[in-house]
């Protein structure tokens, strides 16, 4: 056969594989200043797998969310959101693996900048350099 070629609209390589510690139900911890304190996962976009199984996402990822809880002007509303940090342990190709306290997103405007201003915690380095205005709100990078 031949050397893959890339499609337009999509990258020429995959990314990183990441053990995938979420899926759709899932609740997490918003951890930017947008107003949000938990969120659940709704759905998991680009995600393409067998009738009826559950969609997984994993660090960096970029996910639907509603947040359950917050204040009034971001409650029962419907966002993207990026994940930054999650429980399940994950290898890194350097042979570490990291595990976080909790699982926790970065909100999106629809425009796809973050919602908040600042980022309260450590962020995953899979996600600050997947999501470069991840990486400039986050004052910690793991």
């Amino acid at each position: 056969m031949g050397a893959k070629r890339a499609v337009a609209g999509k990258p020429a390589f995959s990314r990183r594989k990441v053990n995938t510690g979420l899926q759709v139900g899932s609740r997490v911890v918003v951890t930017d200043n947008s107003g949000g304190k938990e969120a659940m996962i709704i759905g998991v976009p680009g995600y393409k797998g067998r009738l009826r199984r559950v969609p997984p996402a994993g660090v960096g990822d970029l996910v639907v969310v509603t947040v359950k809880k917050g204040s009034p002007s971001v409650r029962k509303q419907i966002f993207k959101a990026i994940i930054v940090r999650q429980k399940r342990p994950y290898r890194r190709p350097n042979g570490v693996w990291v595990a976080f306290e909790d699982n926790a997103v970065v909100l999106l405007t629809p425009e796809g900048t973050p919602k908040g201003s600042e980022i309260r915690g450590p962020v995953a380095r899979e996600a600050a350099e997947r999501w470069p205005q991840i990486a400039n709100l986050a004052t910690m990078i793991v």
